[in-house]
């Protein structure tokens, strides 16, 4: 008796001719009967891979390493705020406002994001928050290229008072709490 008579659905013995016989007569080939279970299998992990969610592209080690960079400089704007070198301290207040948006752009789209020095542009195009945009804008002056552009670097820690550049302390840590907040959850 075959394997099919008796009620068990496997496929056919090599030893056992009756059922290969019944395969031919049938029009049916070994290789149709694989090919049907290739593709179903096939089939099967294609829905599968369908209903997972497709991520955009992050990069998440780098996120968290720009982030750390961030809140090294952030460290060091206050030692130079300490030290009384307030354009130094500024300038590091810009870079840490650059390097919070560029990570949380690295976690959000894999990549840095193309700017011109305009951070409140920089903090658009990463989606903060229209306050923390109008913090990042406070600190755009204070690229050393536009800043050298006007004031002469003999000059620039007179032109900024100490009490200046503690506000502007403040402001890039409310910045950096705003990309701590993202980055660090990822």
């Amino acid at each position: 008796m075959s394997q099919r008579q008796n009620g068990n659905q496997e496929g056919p013995r090599a030893d056992n001719d009756d059922d290969i016989e019944q395969l031919l007569e049938g029009g049916v080939t070994l290789y149709e009967t694989q090919r049907k279970d290739t593709t179903a299998a096939f089939l099967a992990a294609e829905d599968d891979e369908e209903a997972e969610e497709v991520l955009p592209d992050t990069d998440v080690q780098g996120a968290l390493a720009l982030y750390a960079e961030a809140a090294q400089d952030m460290a060091t704007a206050s030692l130079e705020l300490s030290l009384g070198r307030h354009f130094a301290c500024v300038d590091y207040c810009n870079q840490v406002a650059e390097k919070a948006a560029q990570a949380v752009s690295l976690l959000r789209y894999g990549r840095r994001s193309r700017y011109d020095h305009d951070l409140r542009a920089l903090g658009a195009l990463v989606g903060a928050p229209e306050d923390i945009q109008a913090e990042m804008e406070r600190l755009t002056p204070f690229h050393p290229e536009a800043f050298y552009a006007e004031t002469p670097p003999e000059e620039a820690d007179e032109v900024i008072s100490a009490e200046e550049a503690s506000h502007y302390v403040q402001c890039t840590r409310m910045i950096l709490r705003w990309a701590r907040n993202i980055v660090l959850s990822a």
